[in-house]
């Protein structure tokens, strides 16, 4: 393929596997390789040749992905199952099956019709949205990538679902990889690639993969004419770090491991192409393996609607079982001795259904006839509508525009619509902090060299405290001054100012020799590789981290600039203190000791043009400061007091240091470092640590660096606001306590005023025992310490509580591991509950889910938890609420999230405003739906109590059909979707309006019964209402009286305007879509009375002509239904307007308030009008 191309994009300048760093990724044999041809280690693939795996009977599964629910064949059944799993659907469906027998009081198709409807309508909706996954598989299985042909001998285009195993595959740069990959070679001579994992693990971070020797010289497509080999493997599986294989080559074997493993959905990058051999397909890749389903979160407001059914059905069969007694006790007396006392109902000729000797049986088969007849009190449409509800629910949040996030192109997402009422009960928000408070995006502000501070930027943290840790709205002056720092400098990365480091004038300074090497430190110390723009030049950075990235830039802002990395040297373009000019040198790079969480620092060993031998050195300061040697302790302690005050400012330092090497202790160091890095022991990386730790010494400090990652933009003032909404806030971060405490009053999240309370087990006495090595000691003792901190801290809240003072709490992670204790927990969950705010310093990601845990059991209220990376998946997870931050760390935790947005701003209006909305909306809407199904469905058992239960229903067939499905659905609907008791500036304004959510005024048993209490009310206004009007005078103008089926209609009649004009009252916020379906439905069923009084009565039955020629020309009819609907309504007028002037609700006062406001700005207008 394309000579010219390969030729251009091969880049033969840089063998990085000549350095430790990535030398030490060479496989080697080991215990785990013994294992391959054993169970879970049987896979074999032929590389170069997939037809001769199933001509071995090996057939392994295509690479085609699905990640639909359905398929075209259990697409049906399966979604019917789902359906039936709800209780109301399963009992309507049983009422069906039983509809067609003598039992039923209406038709079958009666029944079946508005149920086929329902089911129809969530399966449709199923179906669209498999079909939404469906088109994502297909285009995934569509995609193209290069595959070995051997007939053409050429790589041709081949769709991802054709690949098989042991295809050799060409990926170029930018492209993700369709299959698990073995790596053979790349565009770099050595056989490295870079890959991004973000889709993986969240990480943004490049990964280097590393070929075997063996391959890494097939660089040409023509070389693969001849290539043979064979993988012998473990079987699938989901360990995304590990990989055991063994490679058959030429008839030597060479030991796999993961990093000549490359993932599917990774990404190459920095490398213009790979070769690969396809070793796990489809399913079988690891990425698939690991697509389990997320946990599954019910919302509370759920599980109590799965209360109320249940109690309707409680209250279904007492109505049944009370009508069955009653009619078997009326039907055995109907034939006492032979007199008959009913005659006129024939009971001497009836069947078993009303015989009086067989009375016991009548009632048994009267109480299944009622469990039918009364049905109507559970609501058939209610699913369906709430579904319907939440979809448009979440339509809205993802066309949110003020949570739109323009410079990441990033809107907010409703990744599940279930959850959606939970927005507006959040009681407690845990939040990281890097990535969520914080930009995660490093920026060098600051630095200490040789004894002297140098940086005149101002942090958040400085701001603040500059302010007085004041209101968000004053942070006014301190701002203004850091603006005018920040004025000029656009570069990323870099906001450092200070005219005695900038424009070379560092080599005035006192100890310019001392800043040289503390500069040389920044652009020599680290693995971060250039990249050179094509058309402008410019050169970018890419580094494992942001604060690597900062250091290389802050050095080439300062006259430091590396520019070029090949396999053995770094190229600077640095300015001479001596000479002042600027002059290109190279440094040969002999070893990288790289940076581990264990090691807490990386170094490098160069050789300069001189043939100096020089270690730079950075790290943590908790292990620099014990490497210094006795002379290069000089500004020890001015440096540690410049590291604590850059702690508090919020920033996150570094220590640097460096040495000269002699050549004698160098070559004896290589040898020994050599033997212990090519050891195949269980303990080789320990010697190679070990063996690092001796050249690691003698430093001579040069000074700290100083790094903020900024709080994102409006973070304060978010934090302000769900303050002021009754939300507590933890944060849980792994910084340390001093830099936690800081952005803690940089956010708001720690005010002037508040007591904090620290729970450390940094003492003395602790830190004695941990000298002595006594673990047992050292834990009875924390455990203990732990605990009385706890129990001082919950004494001095109580004794506080009477001066109004309100308390922070700040525990590291060592205290943290202690007080979730089971012995623990609870008094520490008392404690931070008593507290405002809470900082959980130091947490590791487990840490992190079990505080959410706790909180979530602890409180028994919802949760909300945030964060940006995959260390806090296991908290999104944990928690009611996930919600991800599509930031600087990848999408892992955006794809384990239930909502994402851009930015922690965002938070405050996806709860305050959306999340108000969303509960009051489904609240209401499900209150209303029980209230106009108890209304409808008593309206029966009251006729039924003086038909005396002869489950002879008032109604005709179609009209109780046809009461949840047309008549009264889509107004609780628009009820759902579009209602708002105050505008979203309102709720943002008076952020006290979402605790409506939090003590769930609306859903609470009290609200709810009182809901299902009036509609039983209404139920009685109507039907005794409109009997004792209409009955037993003339109704017609020939002076006929009114039948069951005037009677009947004139109820229903007044049923669907009552219910109606309720939700005219309930609905605060009309559109005209609320008054086209309000009212539309009200005429609807007009016109469905005339449409089907014409259909012959063998179908209409009791609806024949009944409008036309009996109700309308009525004037009863009218009056009565006027009558009885004002009446109806009155109760609930009464209780509000009692309400409003009394006990007005949230949203009352707001009004109210609004109102008295307009009228006061309005005054001086019209006083000034009549002066």
């Amino acid at each position: 393929m394309e000579p010219e191309r390969n030729k251009k994009n091969k880049k033969r300048a840089i063998r990085l596997s000549k350095l430790y760093s990535f030398s030490c990724f060479k496989s080697r044999f080991n215990d785990e390789h013994s294992r391959i041809g054993q169970l879970g280690f049987n896979r074999v693939v032929y590389c170069n040749d997939p037809d001769e795996c199933e001509t071995n009977g090996r057939v392994y599964g295509d690479n085609y992905v699905s990640t639909t629910k359905y398929t075209a064949l259990n697409f049906v059944p399966k979604s019917l199952v789902e359906q039936f799993r709800r209780v109301a659907n399963a009992y309507f469906v049983v009422v069906a099956c039983v509809s067609f027998s003598p039992l039923a009081p209406y038709t079958a198709v009666s029944v079946l019709a508005p149920l086929v409807v329902v089911i129809g309508a969530t399966m449709a909706k199923e179906a669209v949205e498999d079909w939404k996954r469906k088109k994502q598989d297909i285009e995934a299985n569509n995609r193209e990538v290069e595959a070995y042909d051997k007939i053409v001998k050429a790589f041709v285009k081949t769709k991802w679902k054709q690949l098989r195993v042991g295809d050799v595959l060409k990926v170029y740069k930018d492209e993700y990889f369709p299959a698990d990959l073995l790596l053979l070679s790349s565009s770099y001579e050595d056989g490295i690639c870079y890959v991004e994992t973000s889709n993986l693990d969240g990480e943004t971070n490049l990964k280097l993969k590393h070929s075997l020797e063996a391959t890494s010289s097939l660089h040409d497509d023509t070389l693969f004419q001849d290539f043979k080999a064979v993988v012998k493997c473990e079987d699938p599986n989901e360990r995304l770090f590990s990989f055991v294989g063994t490679l058959y080559l030429d008839d030597k074997q060479y030991p796999l491991s993961v990093q000549q493993l490359l993932l599917r959905d990774s990404k190459l990058r920095n490398t213009e192409y790979a070769y690969g051999v396809v070793i796990f397909t489809g399913h079988d890749t690891k990425v698939m393996q690991n697509a389990t389903a997320p946990p599954s979160k019910r919302s509370r407001t759920e599980r109590t609607m799965d209360k109320i059914i249940y109690l309707l059905f409680g209250i279904l069969f007492v109505m049944g079982f009370v009508g069955s007694v009653y009619f078997g006790i009326e039907t055995k007396r109907d034939d006492i001795d032979g007199k008959l006392r009913r005659w006129y109902l024939r009971p001497d000729a009836a069947t078993v259904l009303f015989d009086p000797k067989r009375a016991s049986l009548a009632a048994v088969f009267h109480f299944l006839s009622a469990l039918m007849l009364y049905g109507y009190l559970i609501p058939i449409s209610l699913y369906i509508s709430i579904e319907i509800v939440k979809v448009a629910q979440s339509i809205f949040i993802n066309q949110d525009r003020d949570m739109y996030y323009e410079e990441t192109d990033r809107p907010a997402r409703a990744r599940t619509s279930n959850l959606i009422e939970e927005l507006g009960q959040v009681y407690t928000i845990l939040s990281d902090k890097t990535g969520t408070l914080t930009c995660n995006s490093m920026e060098f502000i600051k630095c200490f060299i040789a004894g002297t501070a140098y940086g005149q930027g101002m942090t958040e943290v400085e701001i603040a405290l500059a302010n007085g840790i004041a209101s968000p709205g004053s942070r006014s002056v301190a701002s203004g001054l850091h603006e005018e720092v920040k004025s000029g400098c656009a570069v990323k990365g870099y906001n450092f100012k200070d005219e005695r480091l900038m424009n070379g004038n560092w080599v005035k300074e006192a100890n310019p020799m001392v800043i040289e090497k503390f500069l040389l430190a920044l652009a020599l110390c680290h693995t971060a590789i250039p990249d050179v723009h094509e058309d402008s030049g410019e050169i970018s950075y890419e580094a494992e981290s942001p604060d690597e990235a900062a250091f290389v830039i802050a050095a080439r802002e300062l006259g430091f600039q590396f520019y070029r990395r090949t396999q053995t040297s770094i190229s600077l373009y640095e300015l001479d203190y001596k000479s002042r000019e600027r002059i290109n040198r190279e440094y040969e790079l002999l070893h990288v000791l790289e940076f581990s969480s264990s090691r807490k620092r990386m170094s490098v060993i160069l050789r300069s043009e001189e043939n100096q031998l020089l270690l730079f050195s950075k790290g943590a300061d908790s292990v620099m400061f014990e490497r210094l040697s006795e002379t290069g302790r000089r500004f020890e302690a001015e440096t540690k007091e410049c590291i604590r005050r850059y702690a508090e400012a919020g920033l996150r330092t570094l220590v640097v240091a460096y040495r000269e090497l002699s050549h004698e202790e160098y070559k004896h160091w290589e040898v020994e470092f050599t033997e212990a890095s090519n050891s195949v022991t269980a303990d080789r990386n320990a010697l190679v640590d070990s063996v690092a730790n001796k050249i690691e010494k003698d430093l001579i400090l040069l000074g700290a660096t100083a790094v903020e990652d900024k709080l994102q933009k409006g973070v304060p003032e978010c934090i302000d606001k769900l303050f002021k909404a009754g939300i507590k806030i933890w944060v849980l971060t792994g910084d340390k306590m001093e830099t936690a405490i800081n952005i803690g009053y940089a956010c708001g999240l720690l005010r002037q005023g508040m007591k904090n309370i620290e729970i450390s087990l940094d003492l003395p006495e602790i830190n004695a025992l941990e000298k002595l090595g006594n673990k047992d000691a050292v834990t009875k003792a924390s455990l203990e310490n732990v605990k009385k901190q706890i129990s001082d801290a919950v004494s001095q809240i109580t004794a506080g509580k009477g001066n109004s003072s309100s308390f922070g709490l700040i525990i590291d992670g060592t205290s943290l591991s202690f007080a979730l204790d089971k012995n623990l927990e609870k008094s520490f969950l008392k404690l931070a509950l008593s507290c405002e705010s809470v900082l959980c310093c130091r947490s590791s990601p487990k840490q992190k889910a079990l505080v959410t845990r706790l909180v979530k059991i602890g409180t028994g209220k919802t949760t909300l938890a945030i964060g940006d990376g995959a260390n806090d998946v296991g908290m999104l997870q944990e928690a009611d609420i996930g919600v991800g931050i599509s930031g600087m760390e990848g999408m892992q935790a955006v794809m384990a999230s239930d909502y994402a947005i851009a930015q922690f701003r965002f938070l405050e209006r996806l709860l305050l405003v959306h999340g108000h909305w969303c509960y009051r909306r489904i609240t209401m809407m499900i209150c209303y739906f029980f209230y106009k199904n108890i209304t409808f469905g008593l309206t029966l058992f009251w006729f039924e109590y003086h038909a005396s239960f002869s489950a002879k229903p008032a109604y005709n067939d179609w009209y109780m059909s046809s009461y949840n499905v047309f008549f009264t659905s889509l107004p609780v609907i628009a009820l759902g979707v579009f209602d708002q008791d105050v505008s979203a500036r309102l709720c943002l304004k008076y952020p006290f309006l979402y605790q409506v959510g939090v003590q769930n005024k609306l859903f609470r048993w009290r609200r709810i019964l009182g809901w299902m209490s009036y509609g039983a009310i209404s139920s009685i206004i109507i039907y005794f209402l409109t009997t004792a009007a209409i009955s037993p005078e003339s109704f017609r103008k020939d002076g006929q009286v009114p039948d069951i089926s005037a009677l009947g209609t004139t109820m229903y009649s007044s049923v669907v305007w009552t219910v109606n004009c309720q939700m005219a009252l309930t609905i605060n916020y009309f559109t005209l879509i609320q008054h086209v379906v309000v009212w539309g439905s009200i005429i609807f069923w007009y016109v469905f009375l005339i449409v089907y009084g014409y259909v012959p009565p063998r179908i209409s039955t009791t609806a024949y002509h009944v409008l036309v020629e009996a109700c309308a020309p009525s004037p009863k009819y009218w009056l009565v239904t006027l009558l009885v609907t004002v009446s109806a309504l009155l109760p609930y007028f009464t209780y509000r307007a009692v309400q409003t002037w009394f006990t007005p609700m949230y949203h009352d006062i707001i009004r109210n308030k609004e109102v008295d406001d307009s009228d006061t700005r309005s005054s001086p207008t019209r006083e000034g009008t009549r002066a």
